[in-house]
């Protein structure tokens, strides 16, 4: 049987890292990291193939955070997993510190691509997963985009690319939440219906709960399950979900809290670690 409280209890630590590391920064994201939290979790915790004491392990499975600015979600996972020490997420953004302000490659263990640049990590998860099908290794590639990165046009050359392809290694998954750092997606540009334009695209799509650990193992089951096209996971969420007055608020897409704001996150979240 699947533990999901247990998913669930660490994708709350994971929340808990994202508040103290950008309240110490003093600067990032923390709208899209809190809504990511959960996809992460079920990837790293129950998921993927990787090894955190053999980060470049041959076969191993791939992450790419496209939506690079919420690197503060993959620097909580990865610490929580093992990649690096969670002191070293209190230096975030700090001058000759491991964790830069968008993912580094170079920099930091387990993360698999530099991204910032949207859509970028979504075009080389596509050449990863192509790799691998050239090298006949079974290993999958997963992918997170924002939604309001959807708006870039390499996206959909992206899309095109890997239908033609026949990447069905790789699942990509889009962070619903509805907000980018201008506002609304539909009142800044119109992105519905994402479901049916990556379908016309020749992927296969599933829809889920972003937040509900089940559905989105389900989900992620079934994009294994599917031969000869890739996968595309729309996940429904809630930005600065698990923070009361940080959810829904498109201004804290890229506010760091302040110490009271931070201490009342926690609060919520559970208290100081």
């Amino acid at each position: 049987m699947k533990d999901y409280q247990l998913l669930k209890d660490t994708a709350t630590s994971i929340r808990k890292s994202i508040i103290e590391m950008l309240h110490e920064a003093g600067s990032g994201h923390p709208g899209g990291s809190l809504s990511a939290a959960d996809i992460l979790t079920v990837l790293y915790f129950h998921e993927m193939k990787i090894d955190p004491q053999n980060p470049k392990m041959a076969d191993r499975d791939r992450f790419v955070l496209s939506k690079g600015h919420a690197a503060p979600v993959l620097y909580g996972v990865l610490a929580e997993k093992g990649y690096f020490p969670k002191e070293e997420l209190l230096k975030l953004r700090k001058l000759g510190a491991m964790l830069q302000g968008h993912p580094d490659m170079k920099g930091t263990p387990g993360v698999e691509m530099s991204t910032g640049s949207l859509g970028q990590g979504f075009s080389a998860s596509s050449g990863m997963a192509m790799a691998a099908k050239l090298d006949k290794k079974d290993s999958r590639v997963y992918t997170l985009l924002g939604d309001g990165e959807l708006q870039e046009g390499l996206v959909w050359e992206t899309a095109m690319a890997a239908a033609h392809y026949k990447l069905d290694n790789l699942t990509a998954i889009i962070d619903y939440n509805g907000l980018q750092i201008d506002g609304p997606n539909e009142k800044v540009m119109g992105i519905n219906p994402v479901g049916d334009k990556f379908v016309a695209f020749g992927w296969h799509v599933v829809e889920c709960d972003g937040h509900d650990i089940e559905q989105i193992i389900n989900a992620l089951e079934e994009a294994k399950a599917t031969k000869g096209k890739p996968t595309v996971i729309v996940a429904k969420t809630i930005k600065g979900k698990g923070v009361s007055f940080m959810e829904n608020q498109v201004g804290w897409h890229g506010n760091a809290p302040k110490k009271e704001e931070a201490d009342n996150a926690l609060m919520e979240l559970g208290g100081e670690k």
